[in-house]
């Protein structure tokens, strides 16, 4: 139990009052916290007992001390005058708050008049801050994940009211204040929360009454991760019997965790091989022998980290592929010319490495004067120079990654300028041939008109000629009389006469005739054969 009697009581009461006067008075404020004891003065200006001490609360008498008839206090009672006049109050209450009037009557029949303010106060007590949404760790850390919102409150108890006051302190600044105001409850809200709000956040409160204060701390981190996948890269190892898979994921706080995996599909994830590649790092590599690797096989590198939602993980992969390089088998060229030969490999993961050899014992090819090589994308280009016979042969376009390796077998043929004249001269008469035939038909084409019609049974006879006589019916009206009139075609188009006329040979004509009679000759001609009509 504390008592607050002071030295410093007593300088205010000497300074309120030199002298016992008949107006005499003090004015005194105490300050106490509950179930402290409080001793409010009254006559403190010297060493006479009062011999009539009454003290008042609010206008309300609350004991009175008499030095006359002086009588115990009963046990237990909390107010107590003492000898000198001062109220003595045992384990304070809040209720014991407020003013108390005391009026001592000295000896000589003076008075003297005092005032004590009382003030109870509590606190700051029941201080707690509170973070989120937010993960806390085992040791008490508080983790938000970026660009998400956090609402800071704080909140306490205290008499009289409080102040209340959050501040941070972090790498770029220190005990900034952030928010403040006077009561039990503070909350601000930080939206779209960035690495640099990461930090210890505290909540101060401070009784201006008391001048007592309490402090309560929170470190909040703030998680992240990029927003990419993991890179997954390939390397040839120092042995040329391994290869170096590398995976890597820069820019996440704190450090993930990476797994090389080997994902066989429908079949449940298994390590890779005999190995198991786990670490919390930004590059995780691992060296495989080439016994391990297949064709379709899929390599997986998967990314975990605590800001990602739980089962949620970054990853990245690839499929095994053995190499296929394609192009033309057979090439052909003319000696003393330049040819390219071409190698098209573009489906091998890792990409394999594709060069150019020559013959059966597979010399590789040093570019020179003699042969220049070239690529461009996944095409692998050889160009040789002024090609003679002895460039004639096997050439091998070879692919080799870590599961294979695969070859191309082109054959490349020179020929002598010997050896293309007897082609050129056929294309050159065969040309020829095309040329005649083109002009006999054109010519028949032109002349279709004069034509001589058989006989219709297929052959010509000797001693006659069918003589073929095409005229328009608009200009010829001769015809009008002896031939029937053809109706007129719905399409509009102009109907065609043929006039068919049977001209007998000279020495046929005069050898019937002379044995004939004329009566029989006027005959023969009038049974000449009507005239044919054809329409086209």
């Amino acid at each position: 139990m504390k008592i607050l009697t002071t030295a410093a009581f007593l300088h205010l009461c000497l300074c309120a009052t030199a002298a016992v006067s008949d107006s005499g008075s003090t004015e005194t404020v105490l300050v106490a916290a509950p179930g402290d004891m409080a001793i409010l003065p009254c006559y403190t200006v010297g060493n006479v007992t009062p011999t009539l001490t009454s003290w008042v609360k609010n206008g309300r008498a609350v004991m009175r001390s008499d030095a006359s008839s002086p009588s115990p206090s009963p046990a237990g009672q909390r107010l107590v005058v003492t000898n000198d006049g001062s109220l003595q109050i045992r384990s304070v209450m809040p209720g014991d708050e407020g003013t108390y009037l005391c009026s001592s009557t000295l000896p000589g029949d003076n008075t003297f008049h005092a005032r004590v303010s009382l003030q109870v106060t509590s606190g700051p007590g029941n201080l707690s801050v509170s973070i989120g949404p937010a993960t806390a760790l085992s040791n008490g850390t508080l983790i938000v994940s970026r660009g998400s919102s956090v609402s800071f409150n704080c909140s306490g108890s205290s008499h009289p009211s409080q102040q209340l006051t959050w501040a941070f302190r972090g790498a770029s600044s220190s005990n900034e204040s952030l928010a403040s105001t006077s009561g039990s409850w503070l909350d601000f809200r930080i939206e779209d929360v960035q690495p640099s709000a990461q930090g210890v956040y505290s909540c101060r409160a401070h009784n201006p009454v008391s001048d007592q204060a309490a402090n309560k701390s929170a470190q909040l981190l703030v998680y992240y991760v990029p927003d990419r996948h993991p890179k997954c890269m390939w390397a040839p190892a120092q042995d040329p019997a391994h290869f170096q898979f590398n995976c890597t994921w820069f820019g996440a706080y704190p450090v993930p965790t990476l797994r090389w995996w080997d994902d066989w599909g429908d079949q449940e994830a298994r390590p890779i091989g005999s190995f198991y590649a786990s670490d919390t790092t930004e590059s995780l590599s691992v060296t495989l022998n080439r016994s391990m690797l297949t064709d379709g096989q899929m390599l997986r590198c998967s990314a975990q980290h605590r800001a990602l939602a739980p089962g949620i993980e970054k990853s990245c992969s690839f499929t095994l592929k053995r190499p296929y390089p394609e192009g033309e088998p057979l090439v052909t060229a003319l000696e003393a010319t330049s040819v390219t030969l071409t190698c098209t490999e573009a489906v091998s993961i890792p990409p394999a490495n594709t060069t150019w050899r020559k013959g059966l014992q597979q010399e590789d090819i040093v570019p020179g004067s003699k042969y220049v090589l070239s690529k461009e994308g996944p095409v692998l280009k050889l160009k040789i120079l002024n090609v003679s016979k002895d460039d004639e042969g096997v050439y091998f376009c070879r692919s080799e990654n870590p599961l294979a390796v695969r070859e191309l077998e082109v054959y490349l043929t020179v020929k002598t300028s010997s050896a293309y004249t007897g082609a050129i001269l056929g294309v050159f008469i065969a040309a020829l041939i095309v040329g005649c035939a083109a002009i006999v038909a054109k010519t028949f084409y032109f002349n279709r008109h004069r034509i001589c019609l058989g006989d219709g049974f297929g052959h010509m006879e000797e001693d006659r000629g069918d003589v073929l006589s095409l005229v328009e019916s608009d200009d010829e009206q001769i015809f009008q009389d002896a031939v029937p009139r053809l109706p007129p075609l719905t399409n509009g188009h102009q109907t065609t006469l043929v006039q068919i006329h049977r001209i007998p040979s000279t020495d046929h004509e005069d050898a019937e005739t002379a044995g004939t009679s004329p009566q029989q000759q006027d005959d023969t001609v009038q049974t000449e054969e009507p005239v044919d009509l054809l329409t086209f």
